[in-house]
């Protein structure tokens, strides 16, 4: 089948006019969030979640906006607001998006995408009255963002779909319409990542020894030279054969060459490129398992910021795009996530903050019983007020009761 690109697509360049599909250029890498690196190695999306670093990073992102409670509200005349339970949207984020999805496993989906390709994608699939009726994730490749006579449009497969039936959540970009690929902005970090894994596992491959050269006095023709450095690396190659004792025969010598992997500062390399990586997400890397700088107090408050620089913008995204696509902007009805939990301090604290709010009556009781996940009890819902507490206007016109009785005796 033949692929309908649009025209913008269906461009080469000076530098290589003859680029298509079979031969293509480098700025196609980019589009669709891989390409080559400057080590050789090629960045995509199954080579970068090879990297443990990466792998967590995404992880760490996605799986808070999978299980972080979201609910439908709607706004009250006169402030506050209402829960809507029933509405279609707070069934696909909360029960079911699909009929092969669980709702946590959908919104992991589509914010892991987001976080490593740039954009993630969803289809959302209306009958003939215009209802939504599901939400389908979409593979980032599949999707084409273009402009077609100034209006916004989205190309699956060589399918037109109307912005209106598209749920997209883009991660930093300039243009508004397509955010920026880590693949592609970050290939650099995430290819030297991969090198140096690779690196690594050919170096105990080797039996942690580096290369070397045998050195014999006799002359060797090309088949005994091919047929000694296959014995060698059977009987030498490998984490296995290791340490193993060396035969060497006619006065061969064995001389080892190149870098120990100390000199080579390998170790140091695979720890700056844990925390390169870290940078990239924006994730503590604590988070991800480097707790080399890690201590009790800078790790609460690194989650603390991790939840407000972090996981806020994604979840302010998500918020924002299903209002337009799904609720609409006039109607009072808005979605929200409720990061609270990952925010909540320990026991000791909590219980402290619900009696500072009960004793100065912003906080029922039953609220904070709320909070902690317990049912409510009867008589707890009434604010309390403390008993040395009135209103300033109050005060006033008690003292001034005051000076009349003092006068009038």
């Amino acid at each position: 089948m033949k692929l309908n690109l649009p025209s913008w697509l269906n461009r080469g360049s000076p530098e290589d006019p003859k680029t298509s599909l079979s031969n293509p250029a480098q700025w196609l890498f980019d589009l669709f969030g891989g390409g080559e690196s400057a080590t050789g190695i090629t960045v995509n999306r199954e080579t970068a979640m090879r990297v443990s670093a990466v792998y967590a990073c995404v992880r760490a992102i996605a799986e808070p906006v999978s299980f972080l409670p979201v609910h439908v509200y709607r706004e009250k005349k006169g402030g506050g607001k209402e829960k809507i339970t029933d509405h279609p949207v707070a069934h696909f984020l909360g029960v079911e998006p699909n009929e092969y999805m669980m709702p946590s496993t959908y919104r992991e989906a589509v914010t892991g995408c987001a976080v490593l390709q740039g954009n993630g994608y969803s289809l959302i699939d209306r009958n003939g009255a215009g209802k939504a009726i599901e939400l389908r994730p979409l593979s980032p490749e599949q999707v084409m963002v273009e402009r077609f006579n100034g209006v916004l449009r989205y190309r699956v497969d060589g399918t037109v779909i109307p912005k209106s039936d598209m749920l997209h959540i883009p991660a930093f970009g300039f243009d508004g319409l397509q955010g920026y690929s880590p693949l592609t902005v970050a290939r650099e970090s995430i290819g030297l990542a991969v090198a140096t894994e690779r690196y690594g596992s050919k170096l105990f491959k080797n039996g942690a020894r580096p290369g070397g050269v045998l050195t014999t006095a006799n002359r060797l023709g090309p088949e005994g030279r091919k047929r000694l450095k296959t014995s060698w690396e059977n009987a030498h190659g490998g984490a296995g054969n290791a340490h193993g004792v060396a035969v060497l025969e006619d006065g061969m010598t064995w001389q080892s060459v190149g870098m120990t992997a100390e000199d080579s500062q390998f170790l140091e390399t695979r720890k700056f490129q844990i925390n390169d990586i870290a940078r990239i997400f924006r994730v503590p890397p604590h988070m991800i398992g480097d707790l080399e700088r890690a201590t009790f107090s800078n790790i609460e408050h690194q989650g603390y910021e991790f939840v407000r620089y972090t996981l806020l913008p994604w979840i302010t995204r998500w918020e924002q795009e299903v209002r337009r696509k799904l609720l609409g902007v006039d109607t009072g009805l808005y979605l929200k996530f409720n990061p609270e939990g990952l925010l909540r301090g320990d026991v000791k604290n909590r219980y402290a903050a619900y009696g500072r709010g009960i004793q100065d009556g912003w906080l029922t009781r039953n609220e904070a019983r709320a909070w902690e996940d317990l049912d409510p009890l009867e008589g707890l819902d009434e604010p309390l007020q403390p008993l040395n507490m009135k209103k300033a206007g109050d005060l006033d016109e008690e003292d001034d009761k005051e000076n009349d009785d003092e006068q009038k005796s």
